[in-house]
């Protein structure tokens, strides 16, 4: 990227040298590449075959994370499968977003195994974004091009995604400029644009008001309806929890408390530390 010409850096420009490819890669919500693809051109979001229902795409046995002596996520024995909607919730420290990372690959377990059966592209969206020092469309574009998409395809399908995600007389401003419910959100369309097969959540809606937050979820809604992906999201609101997702995991201190259907969770209920935290008695 030129330093000397900051204009040019907020416009969809071919990027130059690899500065900002090892920025990019580093992010985290990049979307595993396929190392071997050749140029695509543009369309609709990347491609692909609708996974079966029955397929794994997590398999944990006995996978613990801890930090010295804090043990952060208790050992976890779970399956996630193809199109899944998995709902994590409980209270701040749970073990949330430790197992979020876990299962990108970002932090490995200290004892036990995670197992990945077959190979997906995945995308991981953080509570706080990471925004590149770029322009909107530039940001998502970045992404796309780094997936082998040429440049120019890659700034159509940038443009396309913003659309959709309400964005689209933003895509010129510098990202790190936006709200953080617009940074949110454009998160969102970065992982849409990307087309991953599995997307993972942290909170994404947190900083959203109540209409772009029920917008946001009937995108979501419609993104994993049509395209089979697969949602593991964590939540402090349970009307989203009911709205989104299928499955319901509860956390207390590192510990599963309870995993159920959504409609089953809700109606039974039947921990003690599920009713205290539906209660509003675990913070």
């Amino acid at each position: 990227m030129n330093s000397s010409s900051p204009q040019k850096d907020f416009r969809c420009a071919q990027p130059e040298g690899n500065a900002v490819i090892l920025h990019a890669t580093r992010s985290g919500e990049a979307a595993t590449a396929d190392r071997d693809a050749g140029p695509r051109d543009a369309g609709s979001p990347v491609s692909r075959a609708a996974p079966r229902t029955t397929d794994t795409v997590f398999r944990l046995e006995e996978a613990q994370v801890r930090y010295g002596a804090v043990q952060a996520l208790a050992p976890l024995s779970l399956t996630i499968r193809a199109g899944e909607r998995v709902a994590l919730i409980g209270p701040n420290g749970s073990g949330k977003t430790t197992l979020l990372r876990m299962l990108h690959g970002l932090i490995d377990p200290s004892a036990g195994r995670v197992e990945r059966p077959s190979i997906r592209r995945q995308a991981m969206l953080f509570q706080r974004p990471y925004m590149l020092r770029a322009s909107v469309l530039r940001n998502i574009a970045l992404g796309l091009w780094l997936r082998g998409i040429h440049w120019r395809a890659a700034c159509e399908l940038a443009h396309a995604a913003l659309a959709r995600f309400g964005l689209g007389e933003a895509a010129h401003r510098n990202a790190r400029n936006l709200s953080s419910g617009q940074q949110q959100r454009m998160a969102l369309a970065r992982a849409w644009a990307l087309s991953p097969d599995v997307l993972l959540l942290d909170e994404p809606t947190s900083s959203m008001d109540p209409a772009a937050r029920r917008d946001v979820e009937g995108l979501l809604t419609h993104f994993t309806d049509r395209a089979g992906v697969t949602l593991v999201f964590s939540s402090h609101n349970l009307g989203q929890v009911r709205r989104l997702a299928s499955r319901v995991l509860c956390f207390e201190q590192g510990r599963l408390l309870a995993d159920q259907s959504t409609a089953a969770f809700f109606d039974e209920s039947a921990t003690a530390g599920v009713r205290r935290y539906l209660a509003g008695e675990l913070a």
